[in-house]
């Protein structure tokens, strides 16, 4: 895979919106390509800067269908994933973009931490689509949250 094949990949996987000279930058320890499994693999250390978003992770899978990498069906970012923007910081264990659904789903102990308050729950679920975000917890668990008011 060329080098300019997986800017287009990474700009497509993270769905957001981006000027055509907007570049996406990714370090890590390793990155292999495996054709066979249509899968791009970076791992180790894995920083994914993205002019809107920045994504630090052990590790991250893009899954690529039949059509090649501009064909993306998953994005799984997975261990100590964080996830940044200018307004707020989310963490949480494991991150999966699916671009068909335009759902970013963050699991495992999800902190959302921003200038407003601090919500924690097992599940953030974000619908790129219509901007709606929905927390859930699961095992008996309760999704909790602390404002701030203004």
């Amino acid at each position: 895979m060329k080098s300019g094949s997986i800017l287009i990949v990474l700009l497509s996987l993270l769905a957001l919106p981006a000027v055509a000279a907007d570049k996406v930058r990714i370090t890590s320890d390793t990155f292999v390509v495996s054709e066979a499994d249509h899968q791009a693999v970076f791992s180790g250390n894995v920083v994914v800067i993205h002019p809107s978003v920045t994504v630090h992770s052990d590790k991250v899978v893009a899954v690529y269908g039949a059509g090649g990498t501009t064909d993306i069906e998953s994005f799984i970012a997975t261990g100590h994933v964080r996830l940044t923007t200018p307004e707020q910081d989310a963490t949480g264990e494991k991150a999966v973009f699916t671009p068909a659904d335009q759902l970013l789903r963050l699991t495992g102990d999800v902190v959302v931490v921003n200038s407003s308050g601090t919500v924690n729950s097992s599940e953030l679920v974000v619908n790129l689509e219509t901007n709606v975000s929905t927390f859930t917890s699961n095992g008996g668990g309760r999704v909790t949250g602390v404002f701030t008011s203004q």
